[in-house]
This record gives C-alpha cells, structure tokens and sequence, in this order.
C-alpha cells in the first residue's frame, strides 16, 4: 500500500493512542446471501383495493465483502490484523 494511514485507535500491546496505521488491507472474500426482509411500505400499497399484509417480506441480494486489515504501532512496532466485513445491499 503506498498510502500509510493514521488512526485515531488504541495499540493491543502497549496501549498508546493515536499511534497506529493502517498498514494494509485486502479482500479476501465475497459472498452473496438471499435474505427476506420486511417491506419499508405502509399497509396500503396505493392501488385501490390492495393492501399489504403485516408482516410480508420481499427477496433482497446481500453482498458480503471481507476484509483483512494490518496495523503496526509507530511507537512500540507492534503488528497485527483484524478482519472486517461491509454488507451492500440490493433489490
């Protein structure tokens, strides 16, 4: 990575703030989940005569991004990683 990033977070091994970078992140996974989630709409739809049921749901893509991230300590040295992971929704 040739941009070094700063963080305002606390270092595992010495426990200083303000000290740690990010030193790298990769994608080291993607995955996409089918979900049913609950209809963001009111109970009447606005055509006349339908109207939605409580509790109905629609078909949503949920695609998981993961990622694993490095940091390092510029006062102590120390390295580690973490993974994270970022969910984008789509209908």
């Amino acid at each position: 990575m040739s941009e070094f990033k700063s963080l305002f977070r606390t270092c595992p091994n010495c426990g200083r703030r303000f000290e740690v970078r990010l030193v790298d992140k990769k994608l080291v996974g993607t995955e996409e989940i089918q979900e049913n989630l609950p209809v963001d709409r009111d109970y009447f739809s606005g055509w006349p005569g339908s109207y939605l049921e409580v509790g109905e749901t629609e078909p949503v893509t949920v695609e998981v991004d993961k990622f694993q991230y490095v940091y390092k300590c510029k006062h102590c040295g120390h390295e580690w990683m973490e993974k994270h992971q970022t969910e984008h929704k789509e209908k």
